[in-house]
């Protein structure tokens, strides 16, 4: 019963997680316009997404428009893009192993192989999200205090990126769950697979006599 909590708890994580990186991907708030002079009234609010810039007057009216080309975007925009479709597409794998794990848990108290998976691929999610989220995040931190860029150029961190790092978080820590389970757990509940186990299962010969040899039988 305590594996099944835990697994649910797992599987909860995981689902934050897989709709925090669909949120951070499509979300214009990457790089949010920084107002640093002072200036007492702000009219407009520059975003600045991985698909799209939108521009925000008084709060009131917001427009975005997609980049026009692919091609003239910088490769760290393309980077990004990447590793964040194909975290959005792997989260959406691991959930669904995660639903199987769990559904077999309940059946057959038992620990399915799709535990594992769920689990490593929960984990190499969280990583891809974390990449392009740490790296946009260094980057608008090291424009903001270089004397060299323009002042209309610096960026602050945009909600996105905390959406990211977070779902990143709750990504690693389901995944570390799920593999942590199937590490531990008994190997009697593991169907099919027990030798796909953290544990030792071949034990010293503590007898003291010679181990069984082929030659015996001849």
């Amino acid at each position: 019963m305590a594996y099944f909590v835990l697994q649910i708890t797992g599987l909860i994580l995981g689902g934050i997680g897989m709709v925090g990186t669909l949120a951070a991907t499509f979300m214009p708030q990457w790089r949010v316009s920084a107002h640093i002079d002072g200036n007492i009234v702000v009219f407009e609010t520059i975003w600045e997404g991985l698909w799209m810039d939108c521009v925000s007057q008084l709060g009131i009216r917001l427009q975005c428009k997609f980049y026009d080309s692919i091609l003239a975007l910088p490769p760290p925009l393309e980077a990004f893009r990447a590793l964040m479709c194909i975290a959005v597409i792997l989260s959406i794998i691991s959930f669904l192993l995660a639903i199987v794990g769990v559904k077999y848990t309940r059946r057959n108290k038992g620990i399915s192989i799709f535990i594992l998976a769920a689990g490593l691929s929960f984990l190499l999610t969280g990583i891809l999200v974390l990449i392009p989220v740490s790296w946009s995040g260094g980057s608008i931190i090291r424009d903001f205090y270089d004397p060299k860029v323009p002042t209309p150029l610096k960026r602050e961190l945009g909600a996105a990126l905390y959406v990211g790092w977070v779902s990143s978080a709750l990504l690693i820590i389901a995944g570390a769950m799920y593999s942590i389970f199937w590490c531990w757990a008994d190997t009697s509940l593991k169907s099919k697979y027990p030798l796909l186990s953290c544990h030792k299962l071949h034990k010293p010969n503590v007898a003291g006599g010679p181990s069984p040899s082929v030659h015996a039988y001849v």
